[in-house]
């Protein structure tokens, strides 16, 4: 999929390559970048709160060029009649470059400028001009790593005492939030808005970052379009755009050549996964959904639906490896196979996977206890040698890395990366912000983290979903990326009628169709 699909989120080194490449080769001075994105912040500011004029704004500016951004704002602020005090945590004479020259403007302008040493209080400092209407973050901007030191953790954890009762806003990335992960270190300001330059950066649109970025905006800085295109941000966040990338229905179509969807899955108690699966394959599109299960349970997958297809496999309740063989003359008439809903954890259903790996197989979606066998036997996925989606949830990322759910949540985009190199798949990471991760190393972050999408066999639905539109040609990256926005856009369809949840698995898949057309009508 082309990240013309995607907002670019790149990251702190990324953006940093952008910024040198437009100074240092095109030829744009640092002081404008500077000025642009000083000038956009005001923009940004006076749109949330009105205008300024009386206001008393306190403005942190640190030793680099977030510094300046802060300097270059406080004189906007002062031009608007705001009362402005700048809190410098670097001496007059260690600022350098667009900095040391924004700071001399704010100085020219007779704007009240104090060094905030370390060890001082801010909220002492601050209680010389009384409670701050607007609180600017400029401490430290995109390219902080590693841990606050203690100085920083001071101001930034006065910085969100004094937001209680101000309104706080965060120049690139607030305070503390790493720029890379969204996490903070070990905290970070909490602010009402954010203002990011010229792009969002990765850290920022992950779910975890929201609580301290508060609004995020995105003002334009003038780095030229032909720099990022020539250096393209290795992630994105999936847009509206990804719909372009549905299959368009043909009037002359038939079901089939519509798609088939075989999924395999099952077991005694789980029955109900498979079925959710199919609905969900049959609500996007496909034009045959076949169900593959032991015979003894065909008639409950079925539940009474005359939409959806079984193939009974063997004659009991249990999987074992012969009906792998059962099914051999059968694949042809299949385009993609959705493997593992409600398959279960029987010992046998390994041995059936084994001997599934050494047929012919179609594109492949491996969802749910599949996920769980190959976590036992992680070479099953290669063997089988097919274009294939992995749909984990992060309990089943955990297993399949050998690591805690926890580990997993810390770092989602990295071990979504890890596990889509390890099986050489597209990688779909379920949960708030859902990862699509790449084998070339790309990953797409969805925009959705909809509670209404957390019910049990919502994660079904999704894979029939992405199995459906692999079936109709898709190819396994652009269907993941279709399927996870799609999925999320029935969810925020949900979260309307259902504002206090409640919505039920099957009623995500119903609302698919829905959920489409009342986002391409708009």
């Amino acid at each position: 999929m082309e990240m013309y699909h995607a907002v670019p989120l790149p990251t702190p080194e990324e953006m940093a390559a952008w910024d040198h490449a437009t100074i240092e080769d095109f030829g744009l001075r640092q002081e404008v970048l500077m000025e642009n994105a000083g000038l956009g912040a005001y923009g940004v500011l006076e749109e949330a709160i009105g205008p300024v004029e009386g206001l008393l704004a306190l403005v942190v500016a640190g030793s680099g060029n977030n510094g300046g951004d802060a300097f270059c704002l406080a004189r906007h602020l002062a031009n608007s009649g705001a009362q402005v005090v700048v809190l410098h945590t670097g001496k007059k004479k260690a600022y350098r470059g667009a900095a040391a020259v924004n700071m001399r403007l704010a100085q020219k302008m007779g704007i009240q400028l104090e060094f905030l040493a370390p060890g001082h209080s801010l909220i002492e400092i601050s209680q010389e001009y009384g409670m701050p209407d607007i609180i600017v973050d400029g401490l430290l901007g995109t390219g902080f790593t590693g841990a606050l030191r203690e100085d920083a953790l001071r101001i930034v954890e006065d910085v969100n005492l004094l937001g209680e009762d101000s309104y706080v806003m965060a120049l690139d990335t607030p305070s503390g939030l790493s720029g890379l992960t969204g996490e903070p270190c070990p905290v970070a300001v909490r602010a009402d808005v954010t203002v990011t330059f010229e792009a969002a950066k990765l850290g920022l649109a992950l779910p975890v970052a929201t609580e301290y970025t508060g609004d995020v905006h995105v003002c334009g800085i003038g780095i030229p379009e032909f720099i990022k295109n020539s250096s393209p941000a290795t992630f994105g966040m999936l847009t509206d755009g990804v719909l372009d990338l549905l299959p368009t229905p043909h009037p002359e179509m038939h079901k089939g050549t519509a798609g088939h969807v075989l999924v395999i899955g099952g077991s005694t108690g789980l029955t109900g996964a498979p079925h959710l699966a199919a609905l969900g394959a049959l609500r996007a599109g496909a034009g045959m959904v076949t169900v593959a299960c032991p015979a003894a349970l065909a008639l409950e997958v079925k539940a009474g639906s005359p939409d959806i297809m079984t193939l009974p496999l063997g004659s009991g309740s249990n999987w074992n490896e012969s009906m792998a063989h059962d099914l051999r003359e059968h694949l042809p008439r299949f385009t993609t196979i959705l493997i593992g809903p409600g398959m279960g954890r029987d010992e046998r259903a390994l041995g059936f996977l084994r001997a599934l790996a050494e047929l012919d197989l179609p594109n492949v979606v491996l969802d749910a206890d599949a996920l769980f066998w190959l976590a036992e036997a992680p070479g099953l996925i290669k063997h089988m040698d097919a274009p294939a989606v992995i749909t984990p949830h992060p309990g089943e990322a955990a297993r399949l890395l050998g690591c805690t759910t926890d580990e997993v949540q810390a770092d989602r985009l990295g071990h979504a990366l890890t596990l889509a190199h390890n099986t050489d798949s597209v990688t779909v990471l379920k949960g708030a912000g859902s990862i699509i991760a790449l084998p070339d190393g790309r990953a797409f972050v969805s925009p959705f983290a909809v509670s209404n999408l957390a019910v049990a066999g919502s994660g079904d639905v999704l894979a029939g979903l992405v199995a459906s539109l692999m079936a109709r040609a898709a190819d396994p990256e652009d269907a993941a990326c279709l399927g996870v926005y799609w999925h999320g856009l029935a969810g925020d369809l949900l979260g309307a009628d259902y504002p206090a949840r409640g919505n039920t698995a099957s009623e995500i898949a119903h609302a698919l169709p829905r959920a489409l057309k009342e986002t391409v009508d708009a």
